[in-house]
């Protein structure tokens, strides 16, 4: 079993077998440039973000931060095998090990690295349940920058330890839709009782960096730059496992912890050395893969940044509350979203208390308890399992456990209790907000 951190990122867009669309410019519906992207990335990101080159690079002080918890631990799950009665052999590549608990930090140090080296002295961003902005303030910390965090409003009040660990690091933490933008304050005007949403806390961060020429605008999901620094996990899986995978599994919100696990196996599929199925799990309550459809759309509530090509429920779409917070984004990476359409990879939905049910069945077996967002992935992965107990398959899983959930028990709380509800998301709901896409 290797040891060692990955030298380099993976960029899967050579390997492709047709290139992903671009972003647009909303104004012209032309390509976006360097300089359309300037005020918000350092020009670096900007590369990567666009790069045609199959390897990249990580810096020496990146990977000074990354030995801090990398490489992390491939798990066989014997003890859940073993209650599932399942001839299955299941293995989980464990991210919790990190100082922020998720595997966020593999993109947020590199951001954080490359803005202080371009001489940023402010990050903004938004946050769902608190992973990505945690590890976005520990990776400023490290690079002695400014953070300031908007966090969605239904996970700032469900999630009080979560915004206290970002104020440990040194971040400075907005409930989202806040009054300290003018995106929050309409929002606010129009429902003062908003629960909020990742678009619309994307739309307050990217306002404040736009403001400011000394700040810039990091995203912890979505952007190909994004899914690449996540590729380490990938690539340290395939080093460790003693037996390749027959199907990987993992949770979608933006795309970012299924495309780093996937990604380096999905590179060895296309050159014909291993035959993996590949399956992304998302909440049933915010479908975009699913349900959604392949189009044009903004990446924030408030129409600032570039038309993606990306699966979408709608700029609009304001998800129920779920606690899954990580996985309530309007839309999908434009990267996954093409790959899905060119068929590498298939998607399924889990409800919120199959879930949790799963997350408890996995804490009482392995002893971890995961954060929300990898029990749709654990759902789906003991499903297969029992599957494979009526077969009689002897089918190896590999599934991302991508955060632990101790700043979620209060969501456990509310399983164990009998009072998590579910969220089945009626048509009618999509289709109002689809009405707002851009022509």
């Amino acid at each position: 079993m290797s040891s060692s951190i990955p030298s380099s990122w993976y960029n899967i867009v050579p390997d492709l077998p047709a290139p992903p669309p671009p972003p647009l410019h909303p104004g012209t519906r032309q390509p976006v440039g360097p300089d359309d992207l300037a005020p918000l990335f350092p020009m670096e990101l900007i590369g990567q973000e666009v790069s045609t080159e199959r390897y990249i690079a990580i810096p020496q002080e990146v990977l000074d931060v990354y030995r801090l918890w990398r490489p992390t631990p491939l798990i066989r799950a014997r003890r859940l095998e073993k209650a599932l009665g399942t001839p299955a052999r299941i293995y989980y590549k464990y991210e919790g090990v990190s100082p922020a608990g998720s595997h966020k930090p593999n993109t947020a140090v590199p951001q954080a690295y490359y803005n202080a080296r371009e001489g940023v002295r402010l990050l903004t961003t938004e946050t769902g349940a608190g992973q990505w902005g945690s590890a976005l303030a520990f990776a400023c910390a490290q690079f002695d920058l400014e953070c300031q965090i908007w966090m969605v409003r239904a996970s700032y009040d469900q999630k009080p330890y979560r915004r206290s660990l970002m104020r440990v690091y040194g971040a400075t933490v907005y409930p989202s839709p806040s009054t300290v933008t003018g995106v929050g304050s309409k929002v606010l005007a129009d429902d003062p009782g908003s629960p909020g949403s990742l678009g619309i806390a994307i739309s307050e961060a990217v306002e404040v960096a736009g403001a400011n020429p000394d700040a810039r605008y990091a995203l912890g999901s979505v952007l190909n730059h994004v899914l690449m620094h996540q590729t380490v996990i990938g690539e340290e899986a395939l080093a460790q496992l003693a037996e390749m995978p027959d199907l990987i599994i993992g949770c979608t919100g933006g795309g970012s912890n299924f495309a780093g696990l996937t990604f380096p196996f999905l590179r060895e599929k296309l050159a014909g050395n291993l035959d993996v199925t590949l399956r992304a799990v998302e909440p049933e309550a915010c479908p975009s893969f699913t349900r959604g459809v392949y189009a044009y759309d903004f990446g924030d509530a408030a129409g600032f940044t570039p038309l993606l090509k990306m699966h979408t429920l709608g700029h609009g779409f304001v998800p129920d509350p779920i606690h899954a917070g990580g996985l309530r984004y309007h839309g999908m990476s434009p990267l996954l979203s093409h790959m899905y359409e060119l068929g590498l990879f298939e998607a399924v939905t889990r409800s919120q208390t199959e879930c949790f049910e799963a997350g408890v069945r996995f804490a009482r077996t392995e002893g971890i308890v995961p954060a929300p967002e990898p029990t749709h992935a654990l759902a789906e992965t003991i499903a297969e399992a029992l599957r494979c107990r009526e077969s009689g398959e002897e089918k190896v899983i590999l599934t991302a456990l991508c955060g632990h959930g101790h700043f979620d028990l209060a969501a456990y709380d509310r399983y164990l209790s009998g009072r998590m509800e579910d969220y089945p998301l009626p048509q009618e709901r999509i289709e109002e907000a689809l009405h707002d896409l851009p022509g």
